[in-house]
């Protein structure tokens, strides 16, 4: 099972990206409460380039009270991590499948929320 929904934009610069990105999260219902700029961690501790990669961990506020109030210690799975990194062309895209990272808890409630976030998210990374 793939554990990312990933997508290619051609020709599109990663800060380009970013704000499509954040757009469409923001349009289903999705805030952006962590971001790590990868690049930049990478070499002030340990001196070693690479392309940007971004991560945005993104949170439906309805959907992880939902998932918390299923499964209180599902928190540490939260939030839901959207990557960003330049590729040859333009910037990939790749949103976690919360289906495939909540295999590891066992609870059918849990999963039927797991597939609604994953259908949300998927419908921001197509509406880049």
């Amino acid at each position: 099972m793939a554990y990312t929904y990933d997508r290619v934009l051609k020709d599109v610069a990663i800060d380009d990206a970013e704000l499509l990105v954040r757009d469409a999260l923001a349009e289903k219902g999705f805030g952006v409460l962590t971001e790590i700029d990868v690049q930049a961690t990478m070499q002030k501790k340990l001196g070693v380039e690479m392309p940007p990669y971004r991560i945005l961990g993104a949170c439906n506020p309805g959907m992880a009270h939902k998932s918390i109030e299923i499964e209180p210690r599902v928190g540490a799975m939260l939030p839901c991590n959207v990557i960003l990194r330049q590729v040859d062309g333009g910037t990939e895209i790749s949103a976690i499948d919360p289906v495939a990272s909540m295999q590891a808890v066992e609870n059918v409630d849990l999963n039927a929320v797991a597939g609604q976030v994953r259908d949300l998210l998927r419908a921001a990374v197509d509406a880049v």
